[in-house]
């Protein structure tokens, strides 16, 4: 299953970008941890774009030139399709910022990240992320906790491609959508439709609804219009129920 191209030159902040808004500024995470001069000068350097359903936020090969963080919609980080079958590596959900590692490296991006929906991205240049390490103490307690949870969130997805249990496959990924600090402003409900869960599980929407079922009746969450609600988190993670029974 594949998105379908949109054929668009250059990327979405450079072709949309303006300043965000009081409330988007509200949306990201990392501000809080900032001084008021540091503060101050990551607000003058933030740039907000809106990106269409297909469109790439960043594209493999293409040199870093912005920190990204999603404030409204959803996307997925997946390989390049040149380089064989197309493998989702994980979703990003609001809140969510991504690709620290390719800007603390100054690299090319090995990996693209495409909106899945109508998508609201917030941009951070590098120079400024780069400023904002040599001078922010809380700004760099941030990033090195969302590298310590990056990790551990792309150990836990080699575990979930060997799963041959699709319930638990998108079990695990709901999980990781729900992560308090990887995708902090998700709260309890995730506006997501089956056929989006489903190009990020790697599943029919067909086989994703029945998973969807089983979850639901298991008490693990709620199908509520328009997106899910999540009742056991611990579960979802650990793919075992209150009791212990799989």
């Amino acid at each position: 299953m594949q998105l379908p191209k949109i054929s668009r030159p250059g990327t979405v902040l450079r072709e949309r970008k303006r300043a965000p808004t009081e409330a988007e500024l509200a949306e990201i995470p990392w501000l809080q941890s900032l001084t008021p001069p540091e503060r101050e000068r990551a607000v003058a350097a933030l740039v907000v774009g809106d990106a269409e359903a297909g469109d790439h936020i960043c594209r493999f090969g293409r040199p870093v030139t912005y920190w990204f963080g999603l404030v409204d919609g959803l996307l997925k980080m997946s390989n390049d399709d040149s380089q064989g079958p197309v493998i989702t590596f994980t979703g990003v959900a609001p809140g969510g910022w991504f690709g620290e590692g390719t800007v603390l490296k100054h690299e090319q991006y090995r990996y693209n990240i495409t909106a899945l929906r109508k998508s609201r991205v917030a941009g951070l240049p590098v120079e400024t992320f780069d400023w904002l390490l040599d001078h922010s103490i809380g700004f760099n307690r941030f990033v090195m906790h969302q590298l310590n949870e990056r990790l551990g969130q792309f150990i836990a997805a080699r575990e979930i491609d060997r799963l041959n249990n699709p319930d638990l496959r998108v079990a695990r990924n709901l999980a990781a959508l729900f992560h308090p600090l990887l995708s902090p402003n998700v709260g309890g409900v995730l506006r997501i439709t089956q056929q989006e869960l489903a190009y990020l599980v790697g599943l029919s929407r067909q086989r994703v609804n029945q998973a969807l079922t089983t979850l639901s009746a298991k008490g693990w969450i709620r199908v509520d219009y328009g997106g899910l609600r999540v009742l056991n988190l611990v579960a979802l993670r650990s793919g075992v129920l209150d009791d212990g029974v799989p």
